[in-house]
């Protein structure tokens, strides 16, 4: 049976913007900021529901700004549709993220979101996929009071830096 070159092609570049997307998440759980930035094409923009809509460059500004008060982080990818058309790309992406947040009142608050990050990407000059335009809706958000604990606001402490010590997983923009 001959490899259809096309097709063989469509999955290696299906599974480098899976790779984005997850790498997005661990950028924001792991308060990675120069992994954030990588992610994006220079000329990209991101507008997060009514929390953010503006450049790339903005959005990973206001990210790090919210870090100090954000002890924790999680974001699930569920689903993720992708169609590839040469260089450029578009998907559809299901999340779950978790936000622990402070009140006003000084406590901490769950922030439950169930969201669809509607994407495009574009292979870049360097062989890189990035999100060329990222849109999050909120399809449902939740928050309640939070009493709990965990493994909270560990940062370059999480074991995953030392465990898993290929590239892929230590901090900063990707080699």
């Amino acid at each position: 049976m001959a490899i259809d070159e096309k097709a063989l092609q469509a999955v290696i570049d299906k599974d480098a913007i899976r790779d984005l997307a997850l790498l997005y998440s661990r950028a924001i759980d792991r308060q990675d900021i120069e992994l954030l930035k990588d992610l994006y094409t220079e000329d990209s923009t991101d507008t997060h529901g009514d929390s953010f809509d503006g450049s790339a460059e903005d959005y990973c500004k206001f990210i790090a700004g919210s870090f100090p008060y954000m002890p924790y982080s999680g974001h699930h990818i569920c689903n993720h549709l992708i169609a590839v058309d040469g260089d450029e790309a578009s998907g559809e992406v299901y999340a779950l993220a978790y936000h622990l947040i402070p009140t006003r009142e000084g406590g901490q608050e769950e922030d439950f979101m169930a969201v669809r990050y509607i994407d495009n990407y574009r292979r870049c000059a360097d062989g890189k996929w990035r999100f060329s335009k990222r849109v999050v809706t909120y399809d449902f958000k939740l928050r309640r009071p939070f009493d709990g604990g965990g493994t909270l606001g560990q940062g370059e402490k999480d074991p995953s830096y030392a465990v898993c010590t290929q590239r892929l997983f230590q901090r900063g923009a990707r080699a």
